[in-house]
């Protein structure tokens, strides 16, 4: 998104979702990504930087709003230029932001992305603490998350109170209210005190999932160093009885998906890297745009499958260009490259 899109002192302005009926509502963090202009350097040896909206969760509720779905975020930003400038990149991408707060006293916070010469991300964060961290229960939308077909969220709000105890809140309220609760750790080391820390909190919150998105470094993190290939390990160690659908994304290779019933692997869609930024979350977006609008998915394997190779697809075309909002697909380009000779059969 070019920067003379954003208007300046917009806040938060609520947008009738499409579709109340197949609403994603994503709860977390939305922050500024500063990339390198050049790839393959360091942070010290990158000559400028290209300040890009970020933030999982928010990434996902724009991907889902690309691809014509209906979305909404939940979380905190500081009232700031930056803080403000998310709140319009949302609003401009059709995603429902009334339930963003802005925090008076807090900054919205900042991440320095490398991009190496792999295209693979290196992190450094500046929050201490940025807004995101400091959502209050008591600033929830309620009436936003009871409306969730689905309720999107990760990892990185359970690092601090209060804003851990705020997404216990929202999950719970979306659970009661008969949403899917879908959950992608996204872990990031460098964010939590320590890595028992991480695997702890990460856990804590796995039983209450009906929908997990994992990694193959996350498995192998999760479970202490075990085999990310072995189905037995994520099956034993991972996958727990109420959980309708466990995806494990093998970036370029496609994902491997389980379920009560029946487990496989779809392949990936062939494509030329560019910046791997937001390629899971397009993954998720993908995913969860179908099962908003068809819940017997997680039933029916032939229309998993589907549904998956179309989630590799969004993650595909993320990586051919920059930056992850503004590399989301819409539907058409997914159509277009699933009906091109590089997409695998599902």
């Amino acid at each position: 998104m070019g920067e003379n899109a954003i208007s300046g002192n917009l806040k938060n302005l609520t947008i009738d979702t499409r579709d109340s009926e197949t609403l994603v509502v994503c709860f977390g963090e939305m922050l500024i990504d500063f990339v390198p202009t050049v790839g393959g350097v360091s942070l010290a040896e990158a000559p400028a930087f290209k300040k890009a909206p970020g933030g999982a969760p928010a990434n996902v509720a724009v991907g889902v709003s690309r691809l014509g779905g209906s979305s909404a975020f939940i979380g905190k930003v500081g009232d700031d230029e930056f803080g403000r400038m998310l709140a319009d990149i949302l609003r401009l991408n059709n995603v429902d932001n009334s339930g963003m707060r802005f925090d008076h006293n807090a900054r919205t916070a900042l991440a320095f992305v490398t991009l190496r010469a792999d295209g693979e991300r290196e992190f450094l964060f500046f929050r201490h603490p940025s807004a995101d961290m400091l959502l209050l229960e008591s600033e929830l939308d309620k009436n936003l998350i009871k409306k969730a077909k689905i309720f999107h969220y990760g990892s990185i709000s359970l690092i601090e109170e209060p804003c851990r105890s705020t997404q216990l809140a929202a999950m719970k309220i979306a659970k009661a209210s008969g949403s899917l609760l879908s959950y992608d750790p996204n872990l990031r080391l460098p964010l939590w005190p320590s890595e028992d820390a991480a695997r702890k909190e990460i856990m804590s919150i796995w039983n209450l999932a009906d929908v997990i998105k994992i990694s193959e470094d996350e498995i192998t993190f999760l479970t202490g160093g075990d085999d990310p290939y072995d189905d037995d390990v994520v099956l034993q160690k991972l996958f727990h009885p109420s959980l309708k659908l466990l995806v494990v994304s093998e970036g370029p290779n496609g994902c491997r998906y389980y379920t009560q019933e029946f487990k496989g692997r779809v392949g990936g869609v062939k494509v030329k890297p560019v910046d791997t930024t937001g390629a899971g979350d397009a993954f998720v977006s993908g995913l969860l745009n179908s099962l908003a609008s068809d819940l017997t998915i997680l039933k029916d394997e032939k229309k998993l499958r589907e549904a998956l190779l179309f989630a590799n697809a969004c993650g595909a075309i993320t990586v051919t260009e920059r930056g992850a909002i503004p590399a989301m697909p819409s539907m058409d380009a997914v159509q277009n490259l699933l009906s091109s000779s590089s997409a695998p059969r599902s």
